[in-house]
């Protein structure tokens, strides 16, 4: 395995702990450690062209000033570091130029491409920045087009967890007025998957290909195209590899270290190190985000360890069982969709018996499965023989017209 280099089979990516040290550059007043991070309040605000009501301010990426999305922690330096993909932030203004200051963890190194984070920069929905951090801090001004305006601007991270975090610490403005949150949508949903959830190797359809963060894009899978089919506000715990018993196995060995339900109630989990934040050690606080759906991807990499052994397929079950009622306490008013079989149908039948056996111990009904379609060779395969955009746009379709009928 070379350093400092994700190694990818067939759902899984098993990054190296990465030996460069995160360097914290300090800045900005101190705020809360826990995970809410709404105390943070502009830094600065200086007037430069009173004449026509526009001025330069600068402002921490708190929930008073942006509309926060997915799991993100705010450490002590005042940076609101971005956890999971499709994890963002937007916010609206009025103003002539904008700019960002971004922090990176110990990925953030000149040539890591293979672990980097990778974020884009979305202005008024049209994407106008897609890069990796690949240094520890860079500022770059975002691009505006129209003069003075009001704009949306959208700042979200395309790669998963797993790798690697990235940090906003500061939006600067020249503007009328502070920056204003979006407003909050109708629906919330989260997806609690893999690495299909992730959008794993999507900008890169050759099958033979392995993990990279720069080819993952969350806004070309299944779950983020299922919320902005429905209009939804959305957060995403998705770790590639990962499963209910058993991570990806090559070997049909049980892979316990690679598991989403210890972490599910984390902010979640990094083999890279940096924000001063121990993801796996720090409790999600569910009152941020209240999903009215919660939807289920989880026995890709769970059915490379089980095979068609029926002990080993029943404690899938019997897990998944128990996962769910973590999730329900978690979530007490959602409605729990459990999915499967974009990538393998062989564990569906033992997720239909988890629904089932839960319903029949609790008397909770407010929970169902679904099958997604199988992916199939007319629609191509990306890396690692994962979903093309084409297959996550089709499951997307099926998902969100079963959520319409769920939510009536």
């Amino acid at each position: 395995m070379r350093k400092g280099m994700g190694i990818a089979i067939a759902g899984i990516a098993i990054a190296s702990v990465m030996s460069f040290t995160a360097c914290q550059k300090a800045g900005g007043s101190s705020s809360q450690s826990g995970t809410s991070g709404t105390s943070a309040e502009a830094v600065t605000q200086e007037n430069k062209t009173e004449e026509d009501g526009l001025s330069e301010k600068s402002f921490t990426p708190s929930e008073e000033y942006v509309k926060q999305i997915g799991r993100s922690q705010m450490n002590s330096g005042n940076v609101l570091w971005l956890i999971h993909s499709g994890s963002a932030v937007e916010f609206t203004f009025t103003g002539t130029k904008a700019s960002v200051i971004m922090q990176g963890d110990s990925t953030g190194v000149p040539g890591n491409r293979d672990n980097a984070a990778r974020f884009a920069v979305y202005v008024d929905d049209e994407r106008v920045m897609d890069e990796q951090m690949l240094q520890m801090q860079k500022e770059f001004e975002i691009p505006l087009s129209g003069g003075e305006k009001e704009y949306k601007v959208k700042i979200i991270k395309l790669s998963e967890a797993a790798n690697s975090i990235i940090g906003i610490k500061s939006i600067d403005v020249t503007s009328k007025g502070d920056i204003k949150p979006t407003a909050a949508k109708d629906l919330k949903i989260e997806f609690i998957g893999d690495s299909i959830t992730c959008g794993y190797g999507v900008d890169d359809e050759d099958k033979e290909h392995h993990f990279a963060t720069s080819t993952e894009d969350a806004t070309k899978a299944y779950a983020f195209k299922t919320a902005a089919l429905l209009d939804a506000d959305y957060s995403l715990v998705s770790f590639s590899g990962h499963g209910i018993i058993s991570g990806y196995s090559g070997d049909g060995q049980k892979v316990e270290e690679q598991l989403v339900p210890p972490v599910y109630t984390k902010l979640g989990k990094s083999y890279a190190s940096g924000g001063n934040i121990s993801l796996d050690e720090t409790d999600w606080d569910f009152a941020r985000f209240v999903p009215d759906v919660v939807v289920v991807n989880l026995g890709t990499n769970d059915a490379s360890y089980t095979g068609s052994d029926k002990d080993k397929r029943k404690d899938y079950t019997d897990s998944y069982v128990e996962f769910i009622k973590v999730i329900r306490e978690k979530n007490p008013d959602a409605h729990i969709l459990c999915t499967l079989g974009i990538m393998g149908t062989e564990l569906c039948s033992s997720m239909h018996d988890a629904v089932d056996a839960y319903v029949s111990e609790t008397g909770d009904e407010k929970i169902s499965y679904m099958d997604f379609a199988m992916q199939s060779a007319s629609d191509g395969y990306a890396a690692d023989w994962h979903p093309t955009e084409k297959t996550h746009t089709k499951a997307a379709e099926k998902l969100a017209e079963e959520i319409k009928a769920l939510i009536k």
